[in-house]
């Protein structure tokens, strides 16, 4: 873990005090203990970032060409750290259910029926912009916080960042 995400982590449980869900949740990540969960850092633009903080949005996605994070990269207990584009981090959730797609015009069509008002995309420009892609990662979430700003310095393009892994690979002594 880079000193930047160690700092992060210290920032982060500062930021959640007082919530005893998320006081709890996160203590692993700074303990001993090795988390059950991974951190991923999400990057959002307007208005998606705001529509998950005021709950509107209850489904995140992700739609890629190639087969990126968050792409069979999360599951189940995860928690994703929402960050402003070229901005800070200003919120955290938990996610609670996760489906993947190799997108296909079945599977395009189950999203859309599916998930269009959970993911606020019922603007036809949202479908339009993602009708390249190839993969698609949906995410339900809950315990969405907002949190006073964090600064986090992020200077690649990549829209989804996994910070800690779940599980560290183990290894034996022979």
């Amino acid at each position: 873990m880079t000193s930047q995400n160690t700092s992060l982590l210290g920032d982060l449980l500062a930021a959640v005090q007082g919530d005893p869900f998320w006081e709890s949740y996160l203590v692993p990540l700074v303990s001993d203990v090795q988390p059950a969960f991974a951190l991923h850092l999400g990057i959002f633009v307007e208005p998606y970032l705001h529509y998950i903080l005021d709950g509107l949005k209850t489904v995140e996605s992700r739609f890629s060409t190639r087969r990126l994070a968050p792409y069979h990269h999360v599951e189940p207990g995860d928690v994703l750290l929402l960050k402003q584009t070229s901005g800070p981090i200003v919120g955290l959730c938990q996610i609670t259910h996760v489906w993947f797609y190799q997108l296909d015009p079945q599977s395009w069509q189950t999203i859309r029926a599916s998930f269009a008002q959970a993911l606020c995309a019922q603007d036809p420009e949202f479908w339009a912009a993602r009708a390249h892609a190839s993969f698609a990662t949906l995410m339900r979430i809950q315990h969405v916080q907002a949190i006073p700003p964090i600064t986090y310095q992020k200077r690649d393009r990549r829209g989804w960042v996994v910070l800690r892994p779940a599980t560290e690979q183990l290894e034996l002594s022979l």
